[in-house]
């Protein structure tokens, strides 16, 4: 949609003579306050912190704030062109939802909620392996609307072939790999709270439902929920994995391939040599690695390596429209969004999904005319200049 950010302006400032009481916020920072009201410890911090002391999650945010816009004037910035192009397919924005697991400890709505809000305002769910709801059920949810699959690759061969034929036939139309998380991490907080969801039976949604797993079973997981559970602790990562390994997804599915958690260039190098469609930028919004790069210094790294030959996308850190500005500014095609839904989930639910991606596209269209950009397209480095920290 042409000049979509002045037109949600518009809409907002025509209710101030009858505001709203029940109105959501606009500003990040009291999402995250609402949302902190509202959860209860175990499931705020699940999503909030990061592994041990949070210095990747600063890291994130940092990165963004060394690199500086610099507008340009008399662009004739007055009809703008958000969309973009990935894999044959032309989507309305450089958003994507990010993958997130065990979104039914967040609110209600959970995953169903998240894909709903997606749909609604045109921006691709990417659904997670580890939500609480099957996949078929989510794109059942989300009818035409473009979605992708998130996948975390398991020890058993056979559920992860599953895993690919379910959402090939389920209608996802890409495949995300998650690389950067073979185990979990050590997180502080986690620990501090003794809140792991999925021993709670949230999060495995897709494995109860899935007969490759179900079939190592000795009794079906309505049985013995807590074996089937504990089955899933014993298969869910895999550490062993080689970039060789890689040949194994494409045998069984057609679907590109992208991979999620590529930092270093010669990792970027790698993907490329062993024939993946697409590279996400990502260090898990800070959840993994301690004391790692930030995601946004990575990107030119990378970008650099691909040189255009596959799409880059990237996440972790993005907060407003000019974070997004930045990223496509340093190379990405697209930027996949995270923690700001989780707190629009936890105060609203699928409205506030919703609410919180109405408004970043908003501050996106907005600031890119603003900077003199018509098009995100083409969005450079021109724009931008690096300051010291």
């Amino acid at each position: 949609m042409s000049n979509f950010g002045n037109k949600v302006q518009f809409s907002v400032y025509q209710t101030m003579t009858n505001p709203d009481p029940e109105r959501l916020p606009v500003v990040y920072e009291e999402w995250e306050k609402r949302a902190r009201d509202i959860l209860k410890d175990g499931p705020y911090y699940y999503v909030a912190a990061g592994a041990s002391g949070g210095k990747t999650m600063k890291a994130n945010l940092q990165a963004f704030d060394s690199w500086k816009i610099v507008p340009r004037m008399l662009r004739d910035v007055e009809n703008r062109d958000t969309t973009i192009e990935l894999f044959g397919q032309t989507y309305n924005y450089p958003l994507l939802h990010a993958p997130i697991g065990v979104q039914s400890i967040i609110h209600e709505d959970g995953d169903l909620g998240s894909a709903r809000a997606c749909a609604a305002i045109g921006v691709p769910y990417i659904a997670s392996s580890a939500s609480t709801v099957p996949m078929e059920k989510i794109a059942e949810a989300m009818g035409d609307a473009p979605k992708w699959f998130q996948l975390y690759w398991s020890k058993d061969p056979e559920v992860t072939a599953s895993f690919l034929k379910r959402a090939e036939a389920s209608g996802y139309s890409a495949i995300v790999v998650t690389l950067d998380t073979p185990m979990m991490a050590w997180r502080e907080y986690d620990l501090k709270n003794l809140y792991l969801p999925f021993l709670m039976g949230e999060g495995v949604g897709n494995y109860l439902t899935d007969p490759a797993f179900c079939s190592k079973l000795e009794k079906s997981p309505k049985e013995d929920p807590n074996a089937a559970i504990m089955h899933w602790a014993k298969v869910f990562g895999n550490a062993a994995l080689t970039w060789s390994d890689l040949s194994f997804l494409r045998e069984h599915t057609t679907l590109p391939i992208l991979v999620k958690g590529i930092m270093h260039p010669e990792d970027a190098k790698l993907a490329l040599e062993h024939g993946v469609d697409g590279i996400i930028v990502s260090n898990h919004g800070g959840r993994q690695v301690d004391g790692a790069l930030g995601a946004l210094d990575a990107l030119p790294l990378v970008c650099e390596v691909i040189n255009n030959q596959i799409p880059v996308l990237m996440d972790s850190g993005i907060r407003r429209g000019s974070d997004v500005i930045k990223a496509l500014a340093l190379g990405a095609k697209a930027v996949l969004v995270g923690r700001p839904c989780m707190y629009g989930l936890a105060v609203a639910g699928e409205r506030g999904v919703k609410e919180v991606l109405r408004n970043l596209i908003a501050d996106m269209d907005i600031t890119m005319a603003l900077s003199g950009e018509k098009s995100v397209r083409e969005i450079n480095k021109s724009i931008l200049m690096e300051s010291k920290r």
